[in-house]
């Protein structure tokens, strides 16, 4: 079992399960959660999870996508309400408690807290986590001084308009904190298919954690370039010449997509248009942010996140 575990965990994985032990084997969601964040915090640069301001406050989806693979190998039980370690997770914890050595002083630290306290301290100690809370009003009651924290951490409103964001080299939470940061509120997917190897990325996943952080999420598959005509670009004169053509042959033909998103910059929205590639010369997303700006005067300037 523990030479199999090895091989099947990732040290993520096993460090995670290495917290759960040390907090008892068995802890409420949120409770989790949250030590889960401080924890992270205390990390710094070398944090597993990174997390992302949620309806409770911090939150991590990477968190959850792990969560999901342990219960699938009998490590965790499969509990709605709780994070518990299963007999085999007991066992399997013997291999994580090397991943972490300031595991024990983290939990002696935090021992007492739990409940509104535990999120309370979150969001006194990262008032930007607490941004899209629904309970911190409640949580927070009468600690003005924090709640005026956390109402200067939200964005500062944009004005409307279109910017370019590609998801690679992003985790799903570092990309939906740029988005935040950047006042979006209209993620466009402008892929012709929204599937993606990368976790947080297929249109699904996506759609779901854009609704968490208070993002409206659309996908236009009419302003996508097929995959076949992506092979063997090379080099930047190949994606030069297939934009060339896709700007010529694809977009004027695309007036009704190009119509629906520049409805949304005119009714006021902050629209990120999205694909792959973190380069936006080689992603044809510049191409349809240009075409708004000629065709309709949407706000562009450039601005590629």
């Amino acid at each position: 079992m523990a030479s199999a575990l090895r091989v099947t965990l990732s040290p993520r994985q096993r460090w995670l399960l290495a917290l759960l032990d040390a907090l008892g084997g068995r802890v409420g969601n949120l409770d989790f959660q949250k030590l889960l964040f401080l924890c992270c915090q205390e990390e710094g640069a070398s944090a597993r999870y990174e997390f992302v301001p949620y309806m409770d406050g911090a939150f991590s989806f990477t968190s959850y996508a792990d969560r999901r693979k342990l219960v699938e190998r009998g490590l965790l039980a499969e509990e709605a309400q709780h994070w518990e370690l299963t007999p085999d997770g007991k066992r399997a914890v013997s291999d994580a408690r090397s991943a972490s050595s300031s595991l024990p002083s983290f939990v002696r630290g935090c021992r007492q807290l739990r409940g509104d306290e535990l999120v309370a301290e979150t969001y006194r100690r990262f008032p930007y986590y607490a941004t899209k809370s629904t309970i911190a009003d409640r949580v927070l009651h009468g600690d003005e001084a924090a709640l005026a924290k956390v109402e200067s951490a939200r964005s500062t409103p944009r004005s409307p308009g279109i910017a370019t964001i590609g998801y690679e080299g992003h985790t799903l939470e570092r990309y939906l904190n740029v988005l935040i940061m950047n006042g979006v509120s209209v993620l466009c997917d402008v892929r012709r298919n929204a599937i993606s190897r990368k976790y947080g990325f297929s249109k699904g996943t996506l759609s779901m954690a854009c609704e968490g952080v208070g993002l409206c999420y659309e996908h236009v598959p009419e302003l996508g370039i097929a995959s076949e005509k992506r092979r063997d670009l090379a080099s930047q004169s190949d994606y030069d010449a297939l934009f060339d053509e896709y700007e010529r042959e694809h977009l004027p033909r695309q007036t009704s997509a190009l119509a629906t998103i520049h409805a949304r910059v005119r009714d006021g929205e902050r629209v990120a248009l999205t694909c792959y590639e973190h380069q936006p010369e080689q992603c044809h997303r510049h191409c349809v942010a240009e075409a708004l700006e000629a065709k309709f005067g949407c706000n562009f300037a450039p601005q590629h996140l």
